[in-house]
């Protein structure tokens, strides 16, 4: 069964950085697509960042150019680094974990960017 831990939010400024980790357990890590996701209270669940086990990366409008997703296969992690933070980037961020016929998430980690 896999395994996913988040961590590394927290309270930021506005214009701050945060990174966000995800270490997975549980199966082969390098097969996975692993993606971040987050849910502004009152908001669906969205899309923030994927990068596929070849290592191709995606991203929503949202965050490009301030948000860079990369993984540590040795490490089994996932990291989501995130700068120039805005109020509007509040939310509960959660990782991922995608094999096509099977997906998995973590528990989630608060991220409140202040005005």
């Amino acid at each position: 069964q896999v395994h996913l831990v988040e961590s590394g939010g927290g309270l930021v400024q506005y214009g701050g950085s945060l990174r966000l980790s995800c270490t997975f357990s549980g199966d082969l890590f390098s097969i996975y697509t692993m993606g971040w996701y987050r849910q502004a209270p009152g908001k669906e669940r969205e899309l923030v960042a994927t990068i596929t086990a070849g290592g191709t990366t995606n991203y929503a409008d949202s965050g490009k150019g301030r948000f860079t997703i990369s993984r540590d296969y040795a490490k089994s992690t996932v990291y989501l680094q995130m700068n120039n933070l805005k109020p509007e980037d509040t939310a509960v961020y959660y990782c991922n974990a995608d094999r096509g016929h099977a997906d998995y998430w973590g528990q989630g980690t608060q991220v409140t960017v202040s005005s």
